[in-house]
């Protein structure tokens, strides 16, 4: 059995179900060893290697699985990176296999090598390079546990093509012997006290729940813990899920584009409970004024997050499921109705809005609609910008495992690709990827695995022909000075979507338009298809609290002064 071989077996025994690939010289044996291994596992060829990273990211993010990912060297590794920042910053486990130059050649300006081992150093979990073959088998289990364990993240293992080829006696199930790489799971019980007694105490508590609880699958032990509390809940963008956003106690996400009456409760809260929220900068905004007279909790599996952001009262390391698990038992409800009844009241007083408008149609009225027709009950991935903001706020989650999004990297062209990976995951349901025209340009050659596939892929590409995020900032800070932002020359999205055998393209031009067209892209079932909807050019996204700014600044609808440049990034 030569490395390409071991390495293949050694996935199966990961109970990896696809590779999603595209092959290249140095990576040839591997490929091979797909074909000689007579292996099980699917390899699935995409259009470009930053495609694959995307539908890797996909696939773990609706089934909890490392997604895998096959490429060559040079450029091939290189395309890799964006994926890979992508996992890296929303902690998503993935692998990513490069082939690589011949050892002899390590160093010396070979065809087509990189250093990927050190490009990708900061962009990982973990990085390695192979040197001996027979350490094949211990690497890529090694590779699995640190990927999928703590607090997940991508794992980029560099194989040189001799490295591949060189045949060798393996030990297929070594002893997994990491020194020095450990994680918490329980937390300390006399902190858990202390925040049961913290929270005791409140009387305007919040509970904020991030990423990092979807990733510990605490759902349902975090719905519980609300509910003997019954406390209100906010949710991060990438933590849409952990706490259905369809329960009474729910206000939506908070932050620069979160639902106001979530902003509305922050700023009264005397108590935040944030439980695997990394307290982001988009969630903070001016850091001096943010909950500056609340008590403050964190609870994280990662010990550098603590005060890395936000310096907490009360600090517990440990797995979100097993903290909030444990918390419960001590814990009782508590005597804060008139609080409930002030958020509920905030919903009321400060909804969000989908307004339609005479002769325009709106990103809000569609993606409305969409939750509606699907129940809020699909798996939804989306790409970056006002697209982004807006299916966060309209398309509500129930279940942690159906929102995908880019949340620390901002990564456009994710959102289709993502899907497609959701797709190959969880392959009797439908996904639904709410792309920009600017978006979806970046990544659209993946239409091809798409249709080859024949997957349910339901494309919304809301089609503004701007990148209108940047727009927007352009308008509002920059004296609407727009620069490098009008998307002319886009192509007709359905006529694109019907070059591929299998695809079908729709449009949607009218409010009338809206059901009616939704209900058929729904109901199309032989392949993937494409919606474009062509939207108001110049809407803009509220509620909208500027990069840098403190809540008080929230503006919940087009401002009648000029505002100051923010502070923070865009």
């Amino acid at each position: 059995m030569n490395g390409a071989e071991a390495l293949i077996k050694c996935l199966e025994m990961q109970d990896v179900e696809y590779i999603f690939g595209y092959s290249g010289g140095a990576a040839i044996p591997i490929f091979d060893a797909i074909i000689t291994t007579k292996t099980k596992i699917k390899m699935i060829l995409v259009r470009h290697e930053q495609g694959a990273t995307h539908m890797a990211d996909g696939y773990a993010r609706v089934t909890g699985k490392p997604g895998v990912v096959l490429v060559t060297s040079g450029p091939g590794a290189t395309n890799t990176i964006t994926g890979l920042i992508t996992a890296q910053m929303d902690s998503v486990p993935m692998i990513v296999i490069c082939g690589q130059t011949i050892s002899p050649m390590l160093g010396k300006d070979a065809f087509q090598e990189a250093d990927v081992f050190g490009i990708s150093l900061p962009v990982v979990k973990h990085s390695y390079l192979v040197k001996e073959t027979e350490d094949i088998p211990r690497i890529i289990h090694e590779s699995f546990h640190i990927s999928n364990t703590g607090r997940p993240g991508p794992v980029l293992i560099d194989v040189p093509k001799d490295i591949s080829s060189a045949e060798a006696e393996f030990d297929l199930s070594p002893e997994l012997d990491l020194p020095g790489y450990s994680y918490p799971s329980y937390g300390d019980t006399e902190i858990i006290k202390e925040i049961a007694k913290a929270l005791g105490k409140a009387r305007k508590p919040l509970l904020l729940v991030g990423h990092g609880a979807v990733l510990s699958k605490a759902d349902a032990v975090i719905t519980k813990f609300a509910e003997t509390l019954n406390c209100p809940v906010v949710t991060t963008v990438l933590g849409k899920g952990a706490f259905p956003e369809t329960h009474d106690l729910s206000l939506g996400w908070l932050g620069m584009h979160g639902t106001a009456y979530a902003n509305k409760a922050i700023l009264e809260c005397d108590l935040l409970f944030s439980i695997g929220s990394r307290w982001d900068d988009r969630i903070v905004g001016k850091l001096d004024e943010f909950c500056k007279d609340a008590v403050k909790i964190h609870v994280d599996i990662d010990p550098a997050e603590e005060g890395k952001m936000v310096v907490p009262d009360i600090f517990c390391c440990g797995d979100a499921k097993l903290v909030i698990d444990e918390l419960t038992g001590y814990c009782k409800k508590l005597d804060i109705d008139d609080w409930v009844a002030k958020c509920m009241k905030f919903k009321k007083d400060f909804p969000l809005r989908a307004p339609v408008v005479e002769g325009k149609l709106t990103m809000q009225e569609i993606l409305k609609e969409l939750d509606r027709l699907t129940d809020s009950n699909v798996p939804v991935s989306t790409d970056v910008g006002q697209h982004q903001m807006f299916a966060a706020q309209f398309m509500k989650t129930r279940k942690g495992f159906d929102w995908m999004s880019s949340g620390g990297a901002g990564t456009m062209g994710y959102g289709f690709p993502a899907a497609i990976g959701a797709a190959f995951g969880r392959p009797n349901e439908p996904v639904i990827a709410v792309c920009g025209d600017g978006g979806f340009q970046m990544t659209m050659a993946e239409m091809a695995t798409a249709a080859i596939h024949n997957l349910p892929v339901k494309c919304l590409v809301l089609n503004n022909s701007y990148l209108g995020m940047v727009r927007q900032w352009q308008e509002l800070f920059f004296d609407n000075r727009l620069s490098g932002v009008d998307l002319e020359g886009n192509p007709d999205f359905v006529k694109f979507a019907e070059c591929y055998e299998g695809a079908k393209g729709f449009r949607i031009t009218k409010s009338s338009e809206v059901t009616k067209v939704l209900k058929e892209a729904l109901a199309y079932n032989e392949g993937p298809c494409v919606i474009e909807a062509v939207v108001d050019k110049t809407d803009n996204v509220y509620p909208m609290i500027p990069s840098g700014a403190p809540y008080t600044k929230m503006l919940l609808e087009a401002p009648t002064e000029k505002l100051e440049k923010p502070t923070g990034s865009t």
